[in-house]
């Protein structure tokens, strides 16, 4: 991907201010009732609180669809100028709280979830460092559009690692028809962390689900929904759902200092039929490899890296295009002066430092695919501490290198304008999902005492 450019003016017309609901059947402001969102899940309306009518669309024309045999080459070439359009107008969709669902219907059809999936299914034959590399690339764009597109990647990854993956088939067909996923455990009720209060109960073969879901990253853009709940007995029943069923709505509450634009806000279910065959598992079972969580860790490394990318990019723009050299330095421009060259140097090497680890992260996770029995668990536990350090890394890196971005200017560089803010807000509030701290901890009792990550589904 070339560099990246100041923001362009303008953005995705069409999405719900904050603390709207999107819901089955309600009416769009400022679209009328038949309207739905541009480029939304079909079925999607937004209902509010009386806001200001919509933006007017923007024109978009999405780039070449991926070829019908995908290569991994292919998919990125296609997803080029859809990823242009996205950090051209990251910015100002921030600002405007403008969802760009254009744009990830875009990225959906051109096969990205399907990047890691084997040929012989479908996919683009891609290997794990292939899929964060793209990842990264997104992430580059617009750190919120890849963390919307987490769990549709996730879910690809469970397809390829586990072949014994409830509803493996089901699941395979809906990502080669270009569906994207969501879901979450988490809920806001007060209770322990992993507190399950959803109510399931039952009803013939099937289950009527109640409750509220949390962080539903990707649930505005998402077709497909993953969660539990908790039946009477205790038991802990999963499931997967059509986001357009009755009495599911999403809202968007997700009030955060950056990742603004995750869709990760509030999933409501009331009085929601979940189907017998929609039931993915009854109860926790114990998997061989209980180190679910690299993947997804090692997916949040990347957006990491993506976000000191972007802050190496905005840098060389800045230096280039508008700064000016301080009086008393010896330079007649910034790109000859030698602190400013030395602070730019400095944010590439944490750009590079977090791309690194994150690619070498996944090749090691690659490594585990394919194994069995005490080999898998052995592999297991040590690719998941391989990412807890690779996170380490891309965290600090990314953080580092959003600050430093404001080095490479004066008081120029601070204007809202330009919103160069944004990248540390966005790394920020990313690396809060399981704090570093915790990463160091583990590693450092695995390589002293030889004791397993915690299998809480964060390592």
């Amino acid at each position: 991907m070339t560099a990246l450019h100041e923001p362009a003016s303008g953005g995705i017309a069409g999405a719900p201010a904050r603390g709207k609901t999107v819901a089955p059947g309600a009416e769009a402001p400022g679209h009328g009732a038949d309207a739905a969102l541009p480029g939304a899940p079909a079925g999607a309306r937004v209902t509010g609180d009386g806001a200001g009518p919509a933006a007017p669309p923007v024109a978009w024309a999405p780039g070449p669809t991926a070829p019908e045999t995908l290569t991994v080459a292919g998919i990125r070439a296609a997803a080029t100028p859809i990823l242009e359009r996205l950090a051209a107008t990251a910015k100002t969709r921030e600002e405007s709280r403008d969802y760009a669902f254009a744009e990830v219907r875009a990225l959906a059809e051109v096969g990205i979830a399907l990047t890691g999936i084997p040929t012989h299914e479908g996919g683009a034959g891609g290997t794990l460092r292939d899929v964060i590399e793209l990842v990264v690339e997104i992430a580059r764009a617009d750190s919120n559009i890849a963390q919307a597109l987490r769990s549709s990647f996730l879910t690809a990854e469970q397809v390829v690692a586990r072949p014994d993956r409830p509803h493996r088939a089901r699941t395979l067909a809906r990502l080669r028809a270009r569906d994207l996923f969501a879901g979450t455990a988490n809920e806001r009720t007060g209770g322990a962390s992993g507190q399950v209060n959803a109510i399931a109960r039952p009803d013939g073969a099937d289950w009527i689900v109640n409750g509220e879901k949390y962080y539903s990253t990707g649930g505005l853009y998402a077709t497909w929904f993953s969660t539990q709940a908790r039946a009477g007995d205790g038991t802990v029943v999963r499931f997967t759902v059509p986001l357009d069923r009755a009495g599911i709505e999403r809202l968007d509450d997700f009030d955060a200092v950056g990742q603004r634009l995750t869709a990760s806000g509030t999933t409501r279910f009331t009085e929601v039929r979940i189907r017998a065959d929609e039931v993915t598992e009854l109860g926790t079972p114990e998997p061989a490899n209980p180190w679910t969580g690299a993947f997804a860790q090692l997916y949040l490394a990347a957006v990491q890296a993506g976000v000191a990318a972007r802050a190496l990019d905005d840098a060389v723009w800045f230096v280039r295009e508008k700064a000016r050299p301080i009086k008393h330095s010896t330079a007649t421009a910034s790109t000859d002066d030698p602190y400013v060259r030395q602070t730019v140097g400095e944010i590439a090497a944490r750009a590079q430092a977090a791309r690194a680890v994150v690619l070498l992260a996944a090749e090691t996770l690659q490594g585990v695919h394919g194994l069995t029995g005490d080999a898998l668990r052995a592999a297991g536990a040590a690719a998941s501490v391989h990412v807890a350090q690779a996170g380490v890394i891309a965290i600090e890196s990314a953080l580092a290198a959003a600050e430093l971005l404001f080095d490479v200017g004066g008081g120029s560089i601070t204007s809202r304008d330009l919103g160069f803010d944004r990248h540390w807000r966005n790394a920020r509030t990313a690396a809060n999902h399981n704090p570093r701290q915790w990463k160091q901890a583990v590693a450092g009792a695995y390589h002293l005492t030889g004791e397993e990550p915690p299998t809480t589904g964060l390592f």
